[in-house]
């Protein structure tokens, strides 16, 4: 009886567990576009404000 009740919860934890490491892999990547649009918008900036002078 305790056996199956174990294995139950060791299954909830271990899916608990992947589910979060899904969402952060997906909030690093997501990270990552947003500050490379960043990036690219602020050196277009500078090269743009640059070639006006």
């Amino acid at each position: 009886m305790i056996r199956p009740a174990l294995a139950v919860i060791l299954l909830l934890s271990l899916s608990a567990a992947l589910s979060s490491c899904g969402n952060t892999a997906r909030g690093l990547a997501q990270d990552g576009r947003d500050t490379s649009h960043a990036l690219d918008n602020a050196t277009h900036r500078v090269l743009s404000a640059g070639s006006k002078k």
